[in-house]
This record gives C-alpha cells, sequence and structure tokens, in this order.
C-alpha cells in the first residue's frame, strides 16, 4: 500500500516508520528542504527524532505531486491550527485518496472545529478515520510496544485500515466513535498542563492522581455533550492517553504546566519549546464551548485563568480547593453506571 503522511515532525516520523517497516510504500510531506533531504540521504530526521534510524521504503519531499502519487490513504499529522492552510494548499493532490486517517489531538481555535468535521467538509466524499490513543512518538520511533485506537463510521472498512497499519509492536484497536476519539485527544491536553503545573509546585502524588481522576470527569462531562460516546473515554483514547499526557515528561502540555508551575512565563516556555503544545490553544475553544453548553469545568477554567488572566496557579489551587463540598458522582450518566 502507497501511504502519503502529511507532517514531517515526531509524530508524522514516527507513524511512517512504522508503516514502513510493516512494509507500505512511505511519503512524507515535509515543509523543509533540509528535512527532505535528511529523510532520504541520512535516513534520519534530525530536527525530531534524530536518533531514530529511518527504513529506507520511506521517503520525504516537499513537493505534493511527489508524495500523493499512487497515494491509497492520506495520514493527517501536523498541528490543528494549520490544517485548514494544508488542504487549501494541497486540496487538488488530497481529494484523489479515498482514505484519510487524522492523528491531529486539537480543535481549531478560529473555528471551533474539530480536524474530523474540518475534513469531512474539505473531503466529504471521502473515508476519514481518527487515531487516538497512548502515543509518545519517541517510544512509537523507538519500537517499544504501543497500542492505540482507530475509529471509523463503517466497521469493514476500518477493520480493513486497522489491519494494514497493526505491526507487532503497534497494536491497533477499532471503534465506531471517531468524533469521541478526537474528542478524548484534544481535551485531555488541558488537563495535561494541569499536571504539569501541579508536579511544578510540587504538590505530590496524591494531588495529581486526583487532579487527572476529576480532569477525567471534566472530559466526559464536556466530550459527551459534543456527541462523543461515554465508553470511548474510558479507553485507550480517553483515560489511556489522559495517563500518559499527565505523567509523562515527554509530553509536550505537561512541560508548559510544569514551566508554569515553577513561575516560568508562558511565552518563553512556548519559544523554548520549539513544538506545538495543542492544550494551550484548546484551553481557548474548550472555555468557549463549556460556557456554550454550560458545563462546569473547574480545572480547564483554572487553566484558563492561569494561561490568559496571568493568575498565579497558586491562588488557582486555592480557588478550587475552596470549592464547596459535593457528592462525587452527580451527573446521570456517572448515576446511571455506577
Amino acid at each position: 500500500m502507497k501511504i502519503a503522511v502529511i507532517g514531517g515532525g515526531s509524530w508524522g516520523t514516527a507513524l511512517s516508520k512504522v508503516f514502513a517497516e510493516k512494509g507500505h510504500q512511505v511519503s512524507i510531506l515535509v515543509r523543509r528542504k533540509e528535512v527532505a533531504l535528511a529523510i532520504n540521504q541520512k535516513r534520519t530526521n534530525p530536527f525530531y527524532l534524530p536518533e531514530i534510524t529511518l527504513p529506507s521504503n520511506l521517503k520525504a519531499s516537499i513537493h505534493p505531486e511527489e508524495v500523493f502519487l499512487n497515494a491509497e490513504v492520506v495520514v493527517w499529522a501536523i498541528p490543528s491550527f494549520a490544517l485548514k492552510e494544508v488542504l487549501n494548499q494541497i486540496k487538488d493532490f488530497v481529494e484523489k485518496v479515498d482514505f484519510h486517517i487524522s492523528c491531529i489531538k486539537g480543535i481549531d481555535f478560529q473555528s471551533k472545529k474539530t480536524p474530523l468535521t474540518i475534513l469531512k467538509e474539505f473531503l466529504p466524499k471521502k473515508e476519514i478515520f481518527v487515531l487516538g490513543g497512548p502515543s509518545f512518538a519517541k517510544e512509537v520511533a523507538q519500537g517499544l510496544p504501543t497500542a492505540v485506537v482507530l475509529a471509523g463510521e463503517k466497521e469493514d472498512l476500518t477493520q480493513k485500515l486497522q489491519e494494514e497499519i497493526a505491526y507487532s509492536y503497534f497494536r491497533v484497536y477499532r471503534s465506531d466513535d471517531p468524533k469521541g476519539v478526537e474528542l478524548a485527544g484534544a481535551l485531555k491536553n488541558v488537563i495535561a498542563i494541569a499536571s504539569g503545573i501541579s508536579d511544578g509546585l510540587g504538590l505530590g502524588l496524591n494531588a495529581r492522581a486526583s487532579l487527572i481522576t476529576r480532569g477525567l470527569v471534566e472530559i466526559v462531562r464536556l466530550g459527551t455533550k459534543l456527541g462523543g460516546k461515554l465508553a470511548t473515554f474510558y479507553g485507550l483514547a480517553g483515560i489511556g492517553d489522559l495517563l500518559l499526557t499527565c505523567t509523562g515528561a515527554l509530553s509536550r502540555n505537561y512541560k508548559v504546566g510544569y514551566a508554569l508551575g515553577k513561575g516560568e512565563n508562558l511565552s518563553q516556555i512556548l519559544k523554548n519549546l520549539h513544538q506545538v503544545a495543542e492544550g494551550v490553544k484548546t484551553c481557548l475553544v474548550v472555555k468557549e464551548l463549556a460556557e456554550k453548553y454550560n458545563v462546569e469545568l473547574p480545572i480547564s477554567f483554572a487553566v484558563y485563568d492561569i494561561l490568559y488572566k496571568n493568575e498565579e496557579p497558586k491562588k488557582c489551587l486555592k480557588n478550587l480547593l475552596s470549592r464547596a463540598l459535593k457528592k462525587e458522582f452527580e451527573d446521570p450518566f456517572f448515576v446511571s453506571i455506577s
């Protein structure tokens, strides 16, 4: 199978390595010529995964006509804010391919639309799938055991694609809830920032475990309100990815939160990161959607106040702890399964 991957960052490169090792012909569309040259000539991506050797059946190019030649599947691995622009640039190429996999874990902060929605609007006659789950790019590229979930609306097509991309160390489950998988992957990034802030403040493991648990409640509240299925948020895309990004030092969003907890300036943190932390922009969308649908998200709102109102993390913590005491499960859908 010929697979075209859009995005030469760490995630796009790691996925390309998996697909190439499975035996597929893989081409990556990258923005910079030096990245393409390094991948093609030195068999590595020195800007994102410098220690990883890439297979010979993996190529990179800055030219869409080369990347999409005979492509059967397109894999989207770019930041959410760049999706519309890239789609407009290469629409004539991607609309010739029937199967698309979104690996984007964010929400467009301008339109408030998810990548799945945007892709469906641009490519209404194509099959769009969503890949999610706990998967740090570096560990995937190293060949360490990883389990993810592929979601699509048609069971037979999802299963076929599942079999094509699964590999010995890359176990792929399937789901019929692409919207839920996508929402889980985006919303957990805000909680990961909160987790990093907690650790940066030195609040301990008890606090972090409590924060992750209550953070999951917030993800379920908003995610189900937006159309995701409850079970999805208790699977790999939900609690699995949440646990990973809230506890792993490889998480960009956790790194941002940790630095904030240590008192560093947000603009400088993002400058030093050299990569996109989706949760920073997603937090804006979460705040707006929560207010629109009247959903209570105290942790996410606290992260918003720290990021965009320059509130002191310690003050936000005090506000969270001083909230009125309540029953643990008050939401109807939680009560029904407890």
